[in-house]
């Protein structure tokens, strides 16, 4: 028995390849443990919580640093209890040096997209198809850089010289810079509409003299639908160095208008007009008023001033409401003689004596 276990296979013992596969399975086992008991449990305490960071903590050392540990594992017994050769080392090493490479690279992407969506719902925004599509534009490009990022600390540690590509980059990095100045601010200004908000789609903006309503925010350009049917295209530079008119975010719309009555209207008729006006208005659902004044002695017109509130940021509702209310001061003033004043001319004849 004991030649046998002395017995050299490939540069090591039987017993080497026993005490091996011994310490391997007693890794393995602690590992399982680690990842059914001790995650199985943390799992249950985490369901109980009113917080995703925990659940997010628990699916991702499930999903990456397990299979890492079971890679370690093996990679561990391998180098430690038995002799390799140095080619067959080397490439175990660069093996595991990769597979550790890939799961960091999944979990710092992993990290990244689950702050960006946590920052959502902190903000308190319902995530729709288009956020998705963004959420997926700018996670496929932090992507990129981790993946860029990841490739060269994964050359520098299989021993491949990278300074000289560093400095390549970062040469051809300023001159692409430079070349791309106007794309590189369309795309931080692209961060800075994803990230902050001032507008999201299917929202109506004024911007300078142009307005509509937002149909997509691209990674260069944003395309807004304009009332008269034809599609604006705005650099998202344009837009964040611009000042916006936001009507989705208004919660209500302030409204004034005028009238004017004529000058032969009687006194006491002057003094009602306010109270008739505030009576309409407030006769109409969804509507506060404000005031009403004889505001200004006009050039051929008493003018009245009137200012509501319409609880609404609907365009078609408010102009709704405002027709209602100009035909109830018609009716009512045409049932109480009231006359609406129009533009006249009086002309004076002075006739001298011969």
């Amino acid at each position: 028995m004991e030649v046998f276990f002395n017995k050299v296979v490939w540069g090591n013992t039987i017993e080497d390849y026993g005490i091996a596969l011994g310490v391997f399975t007693g890794l393995v086992l602690c590992v399982k443990i680690f990842s059914t008991v001790i995650l199985g449990r943390a799992k249950k305490w985490s369901d109980s919580t009113g917080t995703d960071i925990d659940d997010f903590v628990i699916a991702g050392v499930k999903r990456f640093i397990v299979p890492v540990l079971y890679g370690f594992s093996l990679y561990y017994v391998l180098t430690s209890f038995l002799k390799l050769q140095a080619g067959v080392q080397k490439l175990l090493y660069s093996v595991f040096i990769v597979l550790l490479t890939v799961f960091a690279i999944r979990l710092i992407t992993s990290i990244v997209r689950f702050a960006i969506r946590a920052y959502w719902e902190r903000k308190g925004e319902s995530e729709t198809e288009e956020d998705s599509r963004n959420i997926q534009g700018v996670a496929s490009m932090v992507n990129i850089v981790v993946w860029g990022v990841g490739v060269l600390f994964l050359l520098d540690n299989l021993g491949f010289e990278i300074s000289s590509v560093i400095a390549g980059l970062g040469i051809g990095g300023i001159a692409v810079a430079l070349a791309s100045q106007a794309i590189l601010g369309d795309l931080f200004s692209y961060f800075v509409i994803f990230f902050d908000r001032p507008f999201r789609v299917g929202d109506f903006i004024i911007v300078d003299t142009k307005m509509g309503v937002v149909e997509k925010v691209g990674i260069k350009t944003t395309r807004i639908r304009s009332l008269t049917g034809e599609q604006l295209v705005f650099s998202n530079k344009d837009l964040t160095n611009s000042r916006i008119h936001n009507y989705k975010k208004m919660e209500q719309r302030r409204v004034e208008f005028h009238f004017g009555v004529v000058y032969s209207t009687e006194y006491d008729t002057l003094k009602s007009i306010g109270t008739i006006v505030r009576g309409i208005i407030e006769s109409v659902d969804g509507t506060t008023f404000d005031r009403a004044h004889f505001k200004e002695y006009g050039d051929f017109s008493l003018v009245y001033e009137v200012v509501y509130y319409i609880q609404s940021a609907d365009y078609n509702r408010y102009m709704d409401v405002q027709e209602q209310i100009n035909l109830a001061i018609f009716e009512t003033f045409q049932k109480k003689g009231i006359e609406f004043a129009f533009p006249t001319q009086t002309l004076l004849v002075r006739r001298e004596a011969e």
